[in-house]
């Protein structure tokens, strides 16, 4: 494996009782001081993110930051809060790959860590502000709820990065989403750790032989998480909205989430398609275990998570049987936060339109 490039910080700033503009200000001395010593060190200006952070947990956000590998945030301003916290103190980083050689460039990463407390609540959108670079665009994260904050600071940002597996409640997750994503564009890791199921299913399915398929589709069966009940609402919501199905609201039996059972039904030109979500208990990692999909015609298709990616069964209509897996499908889960800020930019047009459907079929009474 080739060896990860060394992150060079050494142009840093810190200050107690001090104000968010002493902080730009800071921000834009270093960027100047690493330019000068070296004309090739360039700020990166891509992306700002905006990370509103419990202090206690601040280091596990620090270490699943660092994770992302190269999708990065150009500037990274981070609200770490203590409710006793009275002074407002600041650090800030600014950190590159190396050091650039003659007629090479090294983009300078920026982090601004921000300790709060609960007498600066009133004044989140002021103190963040002046610490995001103007003109691009900014990604809103808060990893442990703080949902009162969120919202003061949603006028700020233009994408909001969730993660659903973090609401208590999952039903309530799913409205949460489609709430937000009529003020911004939402990116939930939910979603992504579907990803490889939904290319699995799109690639198998997209030969014109096994597209017609489609179209007799009679059962599909998803086997998640206890804590990834949205994942596969939303693996739902996304066949729904690409095939046009209409779906009822879904009954709950135990406690959906947990060691229960989700069924729904959808209807698609004429016909029934039976679905049912059942918790695995016995998986370790957030997201799918598996996913059945059944026709009337006999074609199966079945995938489920196996050592190193997915394994990978399907039955033709004469009984022929293969099976075969597909290495590295899953990214873990540095790989999916570096994917979720990414998305922040590129925009999924599928997310939407899954989610919508995934709403559509939530039970009529709350789940327990």
């Amino acid at each position: 494996m080739p060896a990860s490039p060394v992150h060079v910080s050494d142009a840093v700033w810190s200050a107690q009782d001090t104000t968010p503009d002493a902080i730009e200000t800071a921000l834009r001395e270093l960027l100047a001081e690493k330019h000068a010593e070296n004309g090739g060190f360039v700020p990166a200006r891509v992306l700002n993110m905006v990370v509103f952070v419990d202090s206690e947990y601040s280091g596990e956000i620090a270490n699943r930051l660092r994770g992302v590998g190269r999708y990065h945030a150009s500037r990274t301003v981070v609200l770490s809060y203590e409710p006793r916290r009275e002074r407002l103190n600041a650090r800030v980083t600014i950190a590159s790959e190396g050091d650039p050689g003659p007629d090479e460039v090294a983009p300078l990463r920026e982090t601004a860590i921000v300790e709060i407390g609960e007498r600066h609540l009133d004044d989140l959108p002021t103190i963040a502000d002046p610490l995001v670079v103007s003109d691009l665009p900014t990604l809103l994260w808060s990893p442990h709820g703080h949902r009162e904050e969120v919202d003061a600071l949603l006028g700020l940002a233009q994408a909001m990065l969730i993660d659903s597996i973090e609401e208590p409640i999952w039903s309530a997750a799913i409205d949460r989403a489609c709430a937000l994503s009529k003020l911004l564009y939402v990116v939930d890791l939910a979603w992504l750790r579907s990803t490889p199921w939904r290319e699995r299913i799109a690639a198998t399915f997209d030969p014109a032989a096994m597209r017609r398929e489609l179209s007799s589709l009679s059962a599909l069966e998803i086997r998640h998480h206890p804590d990834s009940t949205v994942a596969a609402m939303l693996l739902v919501g996304w066949l729904a909205s690409r095939l046009h199905w209409e779906l009822d609201h879904s009954e709950v039996a135990g406690h959906a989430g947990r060691d229960g059972v989700l069924t729904g039904n959808a209807r698609a030109q004429g016909r029934d398609i039976a679905l049912h979500l059942q918790a695995a208990p016995e998986l370790s990692v957030p997201g799918l275990a598996g996913v059945q999909l059944s026709s009337e015609s006999g074609p199966r298709l079945r995938l489920d998570r196996g050592p190193g990616g997915l394994r990978a069964e399907r039955r033709d209509r004469d009984g022929t049987a293969r099976a075969w897996t597909l290495l590295g499908a899953s990214r873990g889960e540095g790989g999916i936060l570096g994917e979720g800020i990414r998305q922040a930019l590129l925009r999924d047009p599928t997310y939407t339109p899954a989610l919508r459907a995934a709403q559509a079929m939530l039970p009529e009474a709350p789940p327990a």
